[in-house]
């Protein structure tokens, strides 16, 4: 395990976004209550908050892939149903965490999902009203975790947002750290170093792991990302274990489930170094 660790700032200023109108729908025995909110020009984002009882921290979670994860009215992905946060969802409430599992906007459903729309300002601003909308809710500390391609979503916040819609900390799971440089569409080329990183002043965890051989997710270079970050708590790690060793060679279908890229068996460990670290302690 590596891992930097700084003194702790939240620092967050006043902005002029405004707070977008929004609406529920009980869950009824499903896996969250389902926001509707209001976002860029008349496109609308839902998620499905789970609260948790006692709680004093709601994550609200971004997947990779194209983000669209098509929830139910019951707030149940019926798409992206094996990526790492959806499986770690039972992991975060037994740690006492509230979840706001987010959903692609309804203009970005198509097959690539939120595409190169991830490292927009229009994309951060929607995720902040996310924040408020869920700190209103639930009266609590708002942390972004980013998983993938969530990364993306969640540094281009964490860097871009202050006063109420700013998060108090960030967690980037195999963050996309390398892009390749002849693809065509976007969503291959856009890395979490197109964001300004140094404009982020809050607490940031980067997770990675040893035997993630995804080409868009190099765990030797992690460093840089905390490295460009500011005046905040740090700390980077590199998880171990799991059913699959290191040594592979680096490929594109290591990106997906059932990986190390994807914490494959380990969703227990991970969430709970997260939730150790998001109380103040290491991971």
């Amino acid at each position: 395990m590596r891992f930097i660790i700084l003194a702790a700032f939240l620092l967050t200023s006043a902005t002029g976004t405004a707070v977008a109108q929004s609406k529920a729908a009980p869950a009824a025995g499903g896996c969250g209550e389902v926001v509707t909110i209001a976002t860029h020009g008349s496109s609308t984002t839902r998620y499905a908050l789970a609260q948790a009882q006692g709680s004093r921290i709601a994550l609200v979670l971004l997947v990779g892939g194209g983000g669209n994860l098509s929830l139910d009215d019951k707030g149940c992905p019926r798409a992206l149903k094996g990526n790492s946060l959806v499986r770690s969802l039972p992991h975060f409430h037994v740690a006492g965490f509230g979840t706001a599992l987010v959903d692609a906007p309804s203009d970005y459903t198509g097959n690539d999902g939120l595409a190169g729309f991830r490292i927009a300002p229009q994309h951060a601003d929607d995720l902040g009203k996310v924040i408020v909308d869920v700190r209103t809710r639930t009266n609590v500390s708002i942390w972004l975790v980013g998983h993938s391609r969530g990364t993306i979503s969640a540094a281009n916040a964490a860097a871009r947002l202050s006063g109420p819609f700013a998060p108090d900390g960030v967690v980037l799971m195999s963050a996309m750290m390398s892009g390749e440089a002849r693809a065509r569409k976007p969503l291959a080329t856009q890395t979490v170093f197109d964001l300004p990183l140094e404009a982020i002043k809050i607490p940031v965890l980067v997770v990675g792991h040893a035997a993630d051989n995804c080409v868009r997710s190099p765990v030797e270079i992690m460093d840089k990302i905390a490295a460009r970050t500011q005046n905040a708590r740090r700390q980077v790690v590199t998880v171990t274990g799991g059913p699959i060793a290191p040594g592979r060679a680096p490929s594109l279908s290591a990106c997906e489930v059932r990986e190390p890229h994807d914490y494959v068996d380990q969703e227990a460990e991970v969430a709970a170094g997260i939730a150790r670290f998001i109380r103040g302690g290491n991971y």
